[in-house]
């Protein structure tokens, strides 16, 4: 399974709140958020790991190959990445989607926090709606703490039917952790090429062009906006036996 990362946002909230460096190389619990998640994916069995950094971010490139010579952890990390500024994450996603094109993939924004033992059941349950027929997985949680999160409409069984904006009456939020399959290029294209920018609106677009996508519940999914989210995501992962 092939696994990739957008790391191409400016972080200017955080600037703006006393944090410089930029996002992927900010620390929770003394570890970058881009270490973690490929030291995460590359245990759980990467067979490629695509990451978009921007053209500003010459420190987190410079950290990207110093990571594909040296790895993480003691691991060597199938590390594939490229430099490019991007208006949107589906912009971003378009440009590494070359690389993810021939296998079923996990896609996370870099700052998105989870217990890794929630994420390998994750990828477990991807493993089995791929073998049941589905052309995606969505990572989704009960959990709200997002200033304009994307509700997911699900049915009994767990198989989205909507991604709506609040105000919405149903269980779960998107967590920013997209499962896909090749035939979900082809609608990513089909909306960059009718000037669509935003990432819910590809899932909604999932749904319009018919394909069977399904959710997986999280315990919690965070991710960091604000300087306060920080101390949150530390916690939340202390809680937890420092995964």
């Amino acid at each position: 399974m092939n696994f990739a990362i957008i790391a191409a946002g400016e972080g200017s909230r955080l600037a703006a709140e006393g944090i410089h460096e930029p996002k992927p190389l900010v620390r929770v619990g003394g570890r970058a958020l881009i270490d973690r998640l490929l030291s995460v994916f590359t245990r759980c069995g990467a067979e490629r790991i695509a990451v978009l950094c921007n053209e500003q971010m010459t420190d987190v490139a410079a950290h990207l190959e110093s990571i594909c010579r040296e790895g993480i952890d003691g691991l060597s990390v199938p590390l594939t990445y490229r430099v490019k500024s991007t208006p949107s994450s589906m912009h971003s996603f378009y440009e590494i989607s070359d690389m993810l094109s021939g296998a079923p993939f996990v896609l996370t924004t870099v700052d998105t926090i989870f217990r890794e033992d929630d994420f390998e059941a994750y990828i477990r349950a991807f493993v089995l709606a791929l073998s049941n027929g589905a052309d995606g997985l969505m990572g989704v949680t009960d959990y709200i703490d997002d200033e304009k999160p994307l509700y997911v409409d699900t049915t009994a069984d767990m198989r989205v039917v909507g991604f709506l904006d609040p105000p919405a009456d149903t269980q779960y939020i998107s967590g920013g952790i997209y499962g896909l399959t090749p035939p979900c290029i082809a609608t990513l294209h089909r909306c960059i090429e009718s000037g669509q920018s935003r990432m819910r609106n590809f899932q909604r677009a999932l749904i319009s062009d018919g394909l069977d996508i399904r959710a997986h519940a999280f315990t919690k999914v965070l991710d960091i906006d604000h300087a306060e989210d920080i101390k949150k995501a530390e916690e939340f992962l202390s809680m937890n036996n420092g995964q």
